[in-house]
């Protein structure tokens, strides 16, 4: 601090003691017989002392140097050090530090750097130590290639309607996982990565549900739908040159709409019930064809022998036939002398003869 001269007086009408003044006329007091003093006259006992100088004065003005303040050059420090010096000590300490952290890389296993030129691409650093311009002229962006990211549809509790292609609706829920694949792609052609791996996701398996019936998604074609829908979207996402790596899609759940839950229900009902009769009449046929072609064979057979000897085969035919007639009718043996019945051994006695119904008696003069 500096102190200044005492070249400046008061004012003549601030010095100028007015007796009609209200702090009243001058006096050793500086008051009027008692009246209040006059803050700008003197004090009683004179001009007090200079202050003295306080340490933080004494530091400024030894940091001002021998000349006392002047020149404009670096401050110097106590203990006699060059502060020129210790500047460029600090800039130096500042360059080192910058070029260790912009040229230095520690790259990971599973991580590639992607190094860039005044922002054009210039080449991939694989694992390990690395080194690399300073920024801003390289800038090294790392990126984890082996980590297996997920994406699930839909996002939280919510529905993800597709129309089958035999025009049902289904709710379905599946998970997508992918990884980098190439790391520079990735980096400069995708500026959303994992919007993008969704909207691919979404359209690949839309387009699959409208070509697939409602039986096979939710049956045993998950897993053909799983395949397709992968290879769609590699095929997407190639075409974009993403460097994107689509690992595998999988359907968690395959579901009718909550509310038409009850509707489907019955319409699944009724379609097993047709499944149903229609395997009971494709069994029956069957049974139907297996014993007509075992008729056509054993026809086929007696033929044969009918080639071979036709006066014996028709004779045997002919007693075969007559007795599978007679064996199911009454039978009377008719002998020159007298007609005997027939008695079948395995029954002893012939059922009773059905006794005829007694006709109703017209009472007379019913007719009149």
């Amino acid at each position: 601090m500096t102190i200044l001269p005492r070249w400046w007086k008061r004012p003549p009408i601030l010095a100028t003691d007015n007796p009609k003044g209200p702090w009243g006329g001058a006096g050793d007091d500086g008051g009027n017989g008692g009246g209040p003093r006059n803050p700008w006259a003197l004090p009683p006992g004179g001009r007090k002392g200079a202050a003295r100088p306080t340490a933080l004065d004494e530091f400024l003005k030894k940091a001002r140097g021998p000349g006392g303040g002047g020149g404009g050059g670096f401050p110097s420090l106590p203990g006699g050090a060059n502060p020129r010096a210790l500047w460029g000590i600090g800039i130096g300490a500042i360059v080192v530090a910058w070029l260790l952290f912009t040229s230095i890389h520690q790259i990971g296993p599973q991580q590639r750097g992607v190094v860039t030129y005044f922002g054009r691409y210039a080449g991939t650093l694989q694992p390990g130590v690395q080194l690399t311009p300073p920024a801003p002229i390289a800038r090294v962006q790392t990126v984890d290639v082996q980590r297996f990211r997920t994406e699930n549809f839909p996002r939280g509790d919510g529905v993800n309607l597709a129309l089958t292609g035999d025009q049902n609706i289904v709710d379905l829920t599946y998970s997508v996982r992918w990884n980098i694949g190439d790391p520079r792609d990735y980096v400069f052609q995708l500026a959303q990565p994992e919007e993008t791996v969704r909207a691919a996701a979404e359209s690949a398996m839309r387009a699959v549900i409208a070509t697939t019936t409602l039986d096979q998604a939710l049956g045993a074609g998950r897993t053909t739908i799983e395949q397709r829908v992968a290879e769609s979207m590699q095929s997407i996402l190639n075409s974009y040159r993403s460097g994107v790596r689509i690992q595998g899609v999988s359907i968690n759940r395959a579901a009718a709409p909550q509310q038409i839950v009850d509707d489907f229900n019955k319409v699944t009902a009724a379609q097993q019930e047709a499944v149903g009769a229609v395997n009971k009449a494709r069994s029956y046929a069957q049974q139907v064809i297996a014993n007509a072609q075992g008729e056509a064979a054993a026809f086929d057979r007696v033929y044969a022998q009918y080639r071979l000897a036709p006066e014996v085969t028709r004779r045997r035919m002919y007693y075969e036939t007559m007795e599978a007639v007679l064996a199911k009718s009454d039978k009377t043996i008719v002998e020159p002398s007298s007609v005997v019945p027939y008695l079948p051994l395995p029954q002893a006695r012939r059922a009773p003869e059905v006794q005829a119904a007694p006709q109703p008696t017209v009472q007379a003069g019913a007719g009149q």
